[in-house]
């Protein structure tokens, strides 16, 4: 959908005369406030009125209700609804939560005919009510409910982040999953995959002959508890929460009498909107899977994403005895081309893992396509890339240069080294020199081996892609250093901060970003903007000061017009607002490149790297039978199968970051109506 389209199809909706109920039930979780935001500006930006339901532990509570579990209580609570007109309800929680929301509908007629009996309603509030629609969105730490695409992340990053480096991690919380392979865990404990029995008596001769006796080390054991619960969402969660929270109102606003009630996702980079007892009834299975230890069938029925986790973790952690190795007599080069980008490290642990697992000898070069024509290629083994994931920047260093001008010294040194195929982790310059190398394969022999790019950039714009490894943690690194600003901003009132973001000409940083800061407006290249729509914001701050949020945010993709500069912006700005407001400016620079790595763009890269060798080794097995001439028109034919979907795809990713956009102008909007 186009950018124009979308914009069209927000301003044509109305839900003018409805009223919506948003809730938070259950335990709290990091990104519940950015959706309850987002369903409150967008029901107001279409017309609706936004009720909330208060009590618990999130900005409007967040509790498990025992009266609720009642017959009285439902009683009690359709009453609340209809003495307030609402019908419509955004239910945040979890599966028990859903679950109860659904039985509430389910017995809502019967409800209003009690009612009645009663006293407490008339015949025709009871048929002007007389259906309940319900859309569901899954707020859970525990990332436990099946089916769905949602991930809270927060609660994982203090966990990563606190078990950085070569740890044990004992845990029996399904989050460990997903921080299986970015802990690089000796033991993960959790309810699908159970341990053999005397696991006890194994796990205590290693820690008492290696940790102990020989290293000296004492031992302590740490349970995490609340504090995966608190803290402040990731970029992610507040993305995913924002978008989440639009839909529901979408889904509220085009539901009939016999709509069954669904719960709102993401699948890949798309909103989703999925029958809520199916998914109840999905997670229902995966706990009597594990009551009757049918443990694989428990992880299957938890989703792609988990089994596909679950594999990778078990891939890396433990290095095979070489007696069980394979030896397929094959070598690949592994390099990073372009700027340094979070996640990076991970990409290569994981690739020169996956590659040793399947017999490969690995290769690693230095400094991109630069250090590949200088031949500063070296053997890189198992144990050379511990610890690794949680490193920021490149390791193995990483350069801009385009290999065009050394091919012929290129193709010498993959000769030399017998180089039999080429993994590329990097951004467009790494796209653009695998393009440079393919368009050489007919001078140079050498090059017709199998190549894969990894695509690894800040600035999330390599064509064909969806997300970039280190997109994630630059957005965070924006999203928190914006929330810093919109604190400093609210503390000395009536100002108003224009930020300067990366991206190249690629809008994604500043249009996301903008999305989970919460920014009152964001300029990227893609959106063309003039003079007359930068006098009209600098109007509607001028009218937001008035408000009780006397703060402004601002973001500018650096690329995003050649005249309209961030100097520009912020003079405008400045002379515009005078005796209003005043105006600062921060350009956030490479501090969006630097950083350890998220939890995500860890296991992001981890996952997709991995990807990566396993499509090599099977390209590579393939040759070996075939001959390397086969191999050769076999890597030209994926390439152009790929180019004939790369418009699609591209399609597809600037729907992302640009339905992002049209949302957040969907939501920043209302900042101008005061509650």
């Amino acid at each position: 959908m186009a950018q124009t389209d979308n914009k069209k199809f927000f301003e044509n909706l109305s839900g003018a005369g409805k009223a919506i109920a948003v809730l938070t039930s259950g335990g709290d979780a990091q990104g519940m406030n950015a959706a309850v935001r987002a369903v409150v500006r967008m029901g107001i930006y279409v017309g609706a009125k936004v009720y909330f339901v208060h009590e618990g532990g999130t900005v409007i509570g967040s509790a498990r209700c025992k009266d609720f579990r009642m017959h009285e209580g439902r009683l009690k609570a359709a009453h609340n609804l209809v003495q307030r007109g609402i019908t419509n309800l955004c239910v945040i929680g979890g599966d028990g939560s859903l679950t109860g929301a659904n039985l509430f509908r389910k017995e809502w007629s019967g409800l209003l005919a009690e009612l009645v009996q009663q006293g407490l309603i008339d015949e025709e509030a009871s048929q002007k009510y007389s259906a309940l629609h319900i859309v569901g969105m899954v707020g859970s730490i525990d990332n436990d409910f099946s089916i769905l695409a949602w991930i809270c992340k927060k609660p994982m990053i203090g966990m990563v982040f606190a078990l950085d480096g070569e740890m044990m991690l004992p845990t029996v919380k399904q989050d460990a999953v997903f921080c299986l392979s970015v802990c690089a865990s000796d033991w993960v404990l959790i309810p699908e995959m159970p341990p053999e029995d005397g696991w006890e008596e194994k796990m205590c001769q290693k820690l008492s002959a290696l940790v102990v006796q020989r290293l000296g080390f004492d031992t302590r054991v740490t349970i995490l508890g609340h504090v995966q619960r608190g803290g402040t969402p990731s970029a992610f969660d507040r993305i995913l929460a924002s978008r989440m929270g639009v839909e529901a109102v979408l889904a509220l606003l085009e539901t009939t009498a016999n709509t069954p009630a669904c719960v709102v996702s993401l699948c890949g980079n798309q909103s989703v909107r999925l029958p809520l007892m199916e998914c109840v009834q999905m997670t229902q299975q995966v706990q009597k899977a594990m009551d009757e230890k049918r443990f694989e069938e428990a992880v299957q029925l938890r989703g792609r994403s988990f089994e596909n986790n679950l594999k990778t973790y078990k891939l890396l952690a433990h290095r095979k005895p070489e007696s069980e190795l394979p030896n397929s007599n094959f070598n690949v080069a592994v390099l990073n081309v372009g700027a340094p980008a979070a996640g990076m490290n991970a990409a290569v642990r994981s690739a020169v893992r996956v590659g040793i697992s399947e017999g490969h000898k690995m290769f690693a070069v230095s400094d991109g396509f630069e250090g590949f024509y200088k031949g500063q290629i070296k053997e890189i083994k198992w144990a050379d890339v511990g610890g690794w994931t949680g490193q920021g920047g490149s390791l193995l260093g990483t350069k801009r240069t385009l290999p065009a001008k050394h091919i012929d010294k290129i193709a010498e040194q993959m000769q030399k080294y017998n180089i039999n195929a080429l993994l590329v982790i990097g951004g467009f310059e790494a796209f653009l020199g695998i393009m440079e190398l393919l368009a050489a394969r007919a001078t140079f022999e050498e090059l017709c081996v199998p190549m894969v790019m990894v695509p690894a950039t800040v600035s999330n714009n390599v064509p064909g892609s969806d997300l970039s490894i280190g997109a994630d943690t630059a957005l965070n690194a924006i999203t928190f250093t914006c929330d810093r600003i919109k604190q400093s901003a609210s503390g000395t009132k009536h100002r108003v901060f224009i930020i300067e973001t990366m991206g190249g000409y690629c809008g994604y940083l500043a249009s996301v970003g903008g999305l989970a800061a919460g920014a009152d407006a964001a300029y990227i290249f893609e959106e063309p903007f003039d003079i007359r729509e930068l006098q009209s914001n600098v109007e509607h701050l001028t009218e937001k000061m008035k408000t009780s949020i006397q703060r402004g945010l601002v973001l500018r993709n650096e690329n995003s017009n050649e005249n309209y500069t961030t100097d520009f912006i912020y003079q405008l700005y400045s002379e515009e607002g005078k005796g209003v407001f005043d105006c600062r400016k921060n350009v956030l620079g490479h501090m969006q490149q630097g950083g350890a790595p998220s939890p995500f763009d860890r296991n992001f890269g981890t996952k997709i790297a991995a990807k990566a060798m396993q499509w090599i080794s099977k390209k590579l097995n393939e040759s070996y039978r075939k001959g390397m001439k086969d191999n050769s028109y076999a890597f030209h034919v994926v390439m152009k199968q790929t180019f004939l979907k790369l418009s699609i795809e591209l399609n597809h990713h600037l729907t992302f970051f640009l339905t992002c956009a049209v949302v957040h102008e969907a939501l920043s909007i209302c900042h101008l109506v005061k509650a």
